[in-house]
C-alpha cells in the first residue's frame, strides 16, 4: 500500500534517476503519439509520470536535509542538475503545452472544474516556463534554472555547515546559572577534571543560551556567531538575483516580484506592499511600547544600551514579571511522547482522523511512522522526525512525498508525508522536554501536513497543497496553531512526565493570557522581513551593498532597536533564497490573515472544540487541496471575505 522508505543504495541514485528520467521521456513521447488526446488518455497519464518520478528523487533530496553527510552531499549535487534540466525542458515543451491546450479547447465544457483546474495550471505554468519562447531563449532558461537550482543547494549548505563548525564553551558556572536544568544537562561534558558547557548554533541549543545566560559577553558572541554565519552567501544571493532577474526579463516580466505573483492569491505588487504597509503602520506604535518596557527593565539592572542580543533574555524576565510565567516550569508537562499521543487525540476528535503507530523503515531511529484512518479506513502515512541533530538542517517544516489521487486505471494512490522539527534531544537519560512554542511549531506543520493527508481531490496536480497558491498555503498550518492556546486542547496532553500530574487551569490560564506578549514587535519584525524580500525582488538585481542598503532602509523604518552593523541576517535568510518563498514570504501574514478570520467562527460559536465546525472546515479545506482557489474555499467555509482586523483582534494589536 505505502512506499517502503530505502535508500540503501543511495550511491547509485544518479544512474537511477538517468533510467526514471529516460523512462518518463519515452512515456511522454508515446503519449504525444495518440491521435485522439482527450483528457483521460493524456491529461491522467501525464501527472502519473511526474508522480512516479516524484516518488524517487524526494527521499533523496529530503535525506540531504535530515541525515546531512558528504555521501548525500554528492549525490544530490550528481542528482540536481539531472533533474533541473528535465523538468526545464518538460515545462518548455511545446508539444505539451499544445496538446493540453487543445483538450482545453475542444472539451472543457464537458470536464469536470477540477479537471479544468489542472488544464488551467498546466497551461499557465507553461507560459510562465517560456514555452513559447524560441530555441535560445529556452536553453537561456535551462541554463539559467539549473544555476539557480545549484546555488541555492550551495546556500543552504553553507549555512549547515556554519551552523555545525560553531561552538560556544563555557566553564563559569556563574554564566550558566539560570539555564533550564534540562538544557544544561545537554550542554554539560567533562573534560581535564571539569565540568564545562558547550552551546552550539543549534536551534535548542542557541535559544538556550541567547534566552536565559546570564553572561551579556557570552551573549553577544553567540549571538554575533548565529547572524554572521555563512559570509560567503552574500556572493551567492547577489548571482541568485542577478540570475532571477535575467530570468524574468526573458519571459517578459518587470520584476521578480511581478513574475512571482502569477502564481498567488495576491494580484498585485501594490496590492502587497499596501497590506504589509498597513499592517506595519497598526502595529509600530505598541511595537515601541513593548520595547519601552524592556528598555525600563533593563535600566533596573544597570543596562542603559540595551541591544538587540538582550532582548531575549530581558523579554524571559519581563514575561516572568507580567504573567509569572516561566518557561522552564512548563516543560515537564510537555513530554514529547505525551504531546503526540494527546494531540493526535485532539485531531480524532475533531477532524475524525485516527493515527496509529507502524514499525517501518525511516531515515533515523527516531523517526516515528504513523499510519491515519478515517472511518476506520486506512487514507494516508505520515513520518514524524521532531529532534535536533548535528547532520539536520534547522527549522521546522512539512514535505509531500506521495499524493491522493485516481490514476488512469482507476487505483487510488495514497498520501505521505514527513514532518521535521528540531525539538530538544532525548537520551537514554533524559525525556525530550518541550517548550510551549514547540507544541505550536508541531501544530504548524500537522496543520501542512493534514492540508495534504486529508485531501480527497483525484487528480494529483491540484491534489493535497498541489496547486494551492503559495501565499494561501500556510492558511491551514496557522489555523491549527490558534487550538494550542486551548486550555481543552491543552489539558488533553499536558501531564508531568514524572508524577502524572495535569497542569492546572491555572498554569494554562498563564499561557493564554501570555499568548499575545509583544505580539507587535513579532509583527512588524515579519514587516520588516517581507517587506525586504519583496522589495527585493522588484529591482533589477541588487548587488551585495544595494541589497544591505534596502535592509537598512526598512530597518530604520520597522526596527523598534536597530541591531548591530555586523548583522548579516540576509545570509542564513534560506526561506527566500534556499526555499520556495522569493518574492513569496509576505505569505505568512498575507494567510495569517485567512487563519485569524477562519479560527473566530469558532470563537464566536464559544466553542473552541466544534466539532461540527471543524469538519465543515475540514470539508471546505483541507479535502479539497488546490482543485478550487482558495478566496472561493474560504468564501465557501465562512461565507465572507477575510478581513485583516481579525489577524491585529486575536493578536491582541487592536481590540
Amino acid at each position: 500500500m505505502f512506499k517502503e522508505f530505502n535508500l540503501d543504495n543511495l550511491e547509485n541514485s544518479k544512474d537511477t534517476l538517468k533510467i526514471y528520467i529516460e523512462e518518463s521521456k519515452n512515456k511522454i513521447e508515446a503519449l504525444l503519439e495518440i491521435p485522439n488526446k482527450d483528457y483521460n488518455n493524456f491529461v491522467k497519464p501525464y501527472q502519473e509520470v511526474g508522480e512516479n518520478l516524484n516518488e524517487f528523487i524526494t527521499p533523496i533530496f529530503h535525506i540531504d536535509s535530515v541525515k546531512n553527510s558528504e555521501l548525500t552531499q554528492k549525490v544530490y549535487e550528481e542528482c540536481l542538475p539531472l533533474i533541473s534540466i528535465y523538468e526545464t525542458e518538460l515545462s518548455q515543451n511545446d508539444s505539451i503545452y499544445r496538446a493540453i491546450k487543445d483538450i482545453q479547447d475542444k472539451y472543457k465544457t464537458s470536464l469536470n472544474d477540477i479537471q479544468n483546474k489542472v488544464l488551467e495550471n498546466e497551461i499557465k505554468d507553461f507560459k510562465l516556463s517560456g514555452s513559447h519562447l524560441n530555441q535560445e531563449k529556452k536553453d537561456i532558461l535551462k541554463e539559467l534554472n539549473l544555476k539557480l537550482s545549484t546555488l541555492s543547494q550551495k546556500f543552504s549548505q553553507n549555512l549547515l555547515d556554519a551552523t555545525n563548525a560553531y561552538e560556544l564553551i563555557i566553564e563559569e558556572e556563574d554564566a550558566v546559572k539560570e539555564i533550564p536544568k534540562s538544557d544544561l544537562e545537554l550542554a554539560r561534558f567533562e573534560e581535564e577534571g571539569k565540568t564545562k558547557y558547550k552551546f552550539t548554533l543549534q536551534m535548542p541549543s542557541y535559544i538556550a543560551y541567547i534566552t536565559y545566560g546570564t553572561s551579556r559577553v557570552y551573549r553577544e558572541e553567540i549571538y554575533k556567531a548565529y547572524c554572521t554565519r555563512a559570509p560567503q552567501n552574500a556572493k551567492i544571493i547577489e548571482e541568485i538575483l542577478a540570475l532571477k532577474n535575467e530570468k524574468v526579463t526573458i519571459l517578459g516580466f518587470s520584476s521578480y516580484s511581478a513574475y512571482s505573483l502569477m502564481s498567488k492569491m495576491a494580484t498585485s505588487e501594490e496590492e502587497v506592499i499596501s497590506f504589509l504597509e498597513e499592517l506595519g503602520e497598526k502595529a509600530i506604535g505598541s511595537a515601541s511600547k513593548e520595547l519601552d518596557e524592556i528598555r525600563e527593565l533593563a535600566l533596573k539592572d544597570g543596562l542603559k544600551d540595551i541591544q538587540t542580543y538582550d532582548l531575549a533574555y530581558y523579554s524571559e524576565i519581563l514575561k516572568k514579571e507580567k504573567y509569572d510565567i516561566d518557561e522552564e516550569y512548563y516543560r515537564p508537562y510537555f513530554e514529547q511522547d505525551s504531546v503526540l499521543k494527546g494531540f493526535f487525540n485532539f485531531l480524532n476528535k475533531i477532524f475524525e482522523v485516527e493515527f496509529k503507530e507502524v514499525k517501518e523503515k525511516a531515515w533515523d531511529d527516531k523517526v516515528k511512522v504513523y499510519d491515519l484512518y478515517e472511518n476506520n479506513i486506512l487514507s494516508s502515512r505520515i513520518y514524524i522526525d521532531l529532534e535536533a541533530r548535528k547532520d539536520k538542517r534547522g527549522g521546522a517544516w512539512m514535505n509531500n512525498w506521495h499524493t491522493h489521487y485516481i490514476d488512469a486505471k482507476g487505483k487510488k494512490h495514497l498520501p505521505t508525508a514527513y514532518i521535521v522539527c528540531n525539538f530538544p534531544t532525548s537520551t537514554e537519560t533524559t525525556k525530550s522536554l518541550l517548550r510551549h512554542s514547540d507544541v505550536v511549531t508541531l501544530f504548524h506543520e500537522m496543520g501542512h501536513a493534514l492540508h495534504h493527508l486529508l485531501s480527497r481531490v483525484e487528480e494529483p496536480y491540484v491534489s493535497g497543497i498541489s496547486g494551492v497558491t503559495w501565499d494561501t498555503v500556510e492558511f491551514p498550518s496557522q489555523f491549527l496553531e490558534y487550538f494550542s492556546y486551548d486550555k481543552e486542547v491543552l489539558k488533553l496532553f499536558a501531564f508531568h512526565h514524572e508524577t502524572k500530574e495535569v497542569l492546572s487551569d491555572e498554569a494554562i490560564d498563564k499561557i493564554i493570557k501570555a499568548k499575545n506578549f509583544q505580539s507587535s514587535l513579532a509583527t512588524i519584525r515579519q514587516v520588516e522581513f517581507a517587506l525586504f524580500d519583496f522589495k527585493m525582488y522588484q529591482k533589477a538585481g541588487l548587488n551585495e551593498q544595494e541589497t544591505q542598503d534596502l535592509l537598512d532602509s526598512l530597518r530604520k523604518k520597522y526596527s523598534t532597536l536597530l541591531p548591530p552593523s555586523y548583522n548579516k541576517f540576509q545570509n542564513g535568510f534560506a526561506h527566500i533564497f534556499a526555499g520556495g518563498y522569493s518574492a513569496g514570504y509576505y505569505s505568512y501574514k498575507w494567510a495569517e490573515v485567512l487563519s485569524a478570520d477562519a479560527f473566530y467562527m469558532f470563537i464566536d460559536s464559544k466553542k473552541i472544540l466544534n466539532k461540527e465546525l471543524a469538519l465543515k472546515y475540514k470539508e471546505n479545506i483541507l479535502q479539497k487541496g488546490g482543485s478550487i482557489d482558495m478566496d472561493k474555499l474560504f468564501f465557501n467555509l465562512t461565507n465572507r471575505t477575510p478581513n485583516v482586523d481579525s489577524l491585529l483582534k486575536i493578536d491582541g494589536i487592536i481590540s
